[in-house]
C-alpha cells in the first residue's frame, strides 16, 4: 500500500522483526537508483490479538455454522492453527506452499513481520513448525514469497532487504522445531519490494513495488536459483502493487506463447508483453468505476477472465466486498464484465483460482470460496468459508491476508495478520 494510500489510511484509522555460512550476495549494476518512496503504513487498525477457543495449536470440526461455537464456517474444517507466539512474531502477512517432490511432504510457508516460517503440515495430527529465516534487515509488516525449483524467494518492504533465496530441500529430515536458517543467497539488485511474482515456465522472477523502474517489474533470471542474474525491468505507467505473469495460452491467439504480465497498478490494470526483456511493451490498460486502490487479481484457468480486488473501495464507498470481473478475451481491448459483491463489508485482499474456484482472503471475513461455474452468465456463488477473525466482519485491515489452495491433499493455508497460520480442509 503506497503513496496515495498513505493519505487515505492515515485519515481513516488510528494506530495505537541451524546457520549456513555459505550465503552469497548478488548485486545489480544496471539500475542502482531508488526513486519511488516507500511508506511504512501499519496494515491493521487493531493489533490486539483475538484469541481463539484455546491458546497455541487448535483444531476443530465445522458443525452448525461454527467450530466450537467460535469460528464461523461453512463446509470447511479447521485442521490446525499455529499462533504468532509459536513463531516468535508480532504479525503475519503473505503465505505460499511447497510440496517436496521426493517425499511428497507438504510445507506451509508464512511471512511474518520478522522473517519467514516453514511448517510441515503433512500429518494433521502432528503439524510441525520446522524453522524460520529471519528478515534480512529490519522488521516489516510486508513480506512476500513464491517458490521455484524447490527454492523460496522472499522479498519485503524492509529497507535494503533484497530477495532472499532459500533451498527448501534443507527442510528434509529435520526433527527439531524452530530451527534458525540462513538464506542460501541474497539478490540485492533492489532494496525493498512489495511483491514477488514468478513465472515457473520461464524461470524469471519479477519484483514489483521496488524503488527501481518506477515501481514496475524488476526482472531477475532465476533459472539457476542461487545464482540470480538481473534481467532489466519495465517502468509502467504507475507503481505496480501486485501482478501475475503467465505464458499466455488463452483465447487471444495473437499472444499465445507470449509472456504476459497483468499488473494491478493502484488505479488501473495494465497488460504488458514482457517476452523480450529488453523491449517489454504495454498492450493495453483498463480501469473501472469507484476506484479505491487497484490491489491484486488472478486469471481464471482458461485465461479469459481476470478476477480483480480493490483494497479501498469497501471502506471508501461503503458497499460489501467487491470482486471486479474483467473479460480479457481480447488483450488489446479488455472489458469490464460484471461485479460480484460478497455477503459482508470486509475488505478483499489476495485471491487465487484453483479447479474452478476462487479462494479469496477477505481480511475480517476470513477465507471465502467462490464457485466460478457460471461466470459466463455474470454470476459467482459463494460455496464455503472459514472465518479466522471470528466475529469482526467489518471493513478493517486485520484478519486473513492470503491463502494458498494448491496442495494435492486438499489442505488450504490461511495467513492471518493477527492470529498466525490456519490450515483448513473442505469437509469430506
Amino acid at each position: 500500500m503506497k503513496r496515495a494510500l498513505l493519505i487515505i489510511l492515515c485519515t481513516s484509522f488510528l494506530w495505537s522483526c541451524a546457520s549456513d555460512d555459505s550465503k552469497s550476495v548478488f548485486q545489480q549494476t544496471d539500475d542502482p537508483t531508488d526513486e519511488a518512496p516507500t511508506d511504512d503504513i501499519p496494515v491493521s487498525d487493531d493489533t490486539d490479538d483475538v484469541p481463539g477457543p484455546s491458546d497455541g495449536p487448535y483444531e476443530g470440526i465445522c458443525e452448525n455454522g461454527f467450530i466450537d461455537g467460535y469460528y464461523p464456517c461453512h463446509d470447511y474444517d479447521l485442521v490446525q492453527r499455529i499462533d504468532l507466539d509459536t513463531f516468535s512474531a508480532q504479525s503475519a502477512n503473505d503465505c505460499w506452499g511447497w510440496t517436496d517432490p521426493d517425499t511428497q511432504r507438504e510445507y506451509a510457508i508464512i511471512g511474518l513481520d520478522n522473517g519467514t516460517a516453514f511448517v510441515d503440515i503433512s500429518d494433521p495430527a502432528a503439524i510441525q513448525f520446522v524453522g524460520k529465516v529471519d528478515t534480512e534487515t529490519n522488521a516489516s509488516s510486508w513480506r512476500d514469497v513464491k517458490v521455484y525449483k524447490n527454492h523460496a524467494f522472499i522479498v519485503s518492504e524492509a529497507d535494503n532487504h533484497g530477495m532472499q533465496i532459500f533451498d527448501l530441500t534443507r527442510l528434509r529430515g529435520i526433527t527439531d522445531t524452530n530451527v534458525d536458517f540462513e538464506p542460501d543467497a541474497v539478490y540485492s539488485g533492489f532494496g525493498s519490494a512489495h511483491n514477488i511474482v514468478i513465472n515457473e515456465d520461464t524461470g524469471y522472477a519479477y519484483a514489483v513495488g521496488t524503488r527501481t523502474y518506477n515501481g514496475g517489474p524488476h526482472m531477475v533470471n532465476i533459472q539457476n536459483p542461487t545464482n540470480p542474474v538481473a534481467a532489466g525491468g519495465y517502468s509502467m505507467d504507475s507503481y505496480s502493487h501486485d501482478a501475475q505473469v503467465v505464458t499466455y495460452n488463452g483465447p487471444d491467439t495473437e499472444y499465445v506463447g507470449k509472456e504476459i504480465l497483468i499488473g494491478s497498478n493502484e488505479n488501473e490494470v495494465v497488460i504488458v508483453d514482457i517476452t523480450n526483456k529488453n523491449a517489454a511493451h504495454k498492450i493495453s490498460e483498463i480501469s473501472y468505476g469507484q476506484v479505491g486502490y487497484t490491489h491484486q487479481g488472478w486469471f481464471t484457468e482458461d485465461q479469459r477472465f481476470f478476477l480483480l480486488g480493490d483494497e479501498l473501495d469497501e471502506s471508501s464507498y461503503g458497499f460489501n466486498s467487491r470482486t471486479i470481473v474483467l473479460d480479457l478475451t481480447d488483450l488489446d481491448n479488455p472489458q469490464l464484465k460484471f461485479e460480484y459483491f460478497g455477503p459482508t463489508p470486509a475488505i478483499d485482499h489476495n485471491g487465487y483460482v484453483h479447479n474452478g474456484f476462487y479462494y479469496l482472503a477477505n481480511y475480517t471475513a476470513g477465507m471465502r470460496v467462490i464457485d466460478l461455474a457460471n461466470i459466463d452468465s455474470n454470476a459467482l456463488t459463494e460455496v464455503g468459508f472459514f472465518d479466522s477473525s471470528a466475529h469482526i466482519d467489518i471493513a478493517s485491515f486485520r484478519g486473513a491476508w492470503s491463502v494458498y489452495p494448491y496442495f494435492e491433499s486438499g489442505h488450504i493455508i490461511i495467513s492471518d495478520i493477527n492470529d498466525g497460520l490456519f490450515v483448513v480442509k473442505k469437509k469430506s
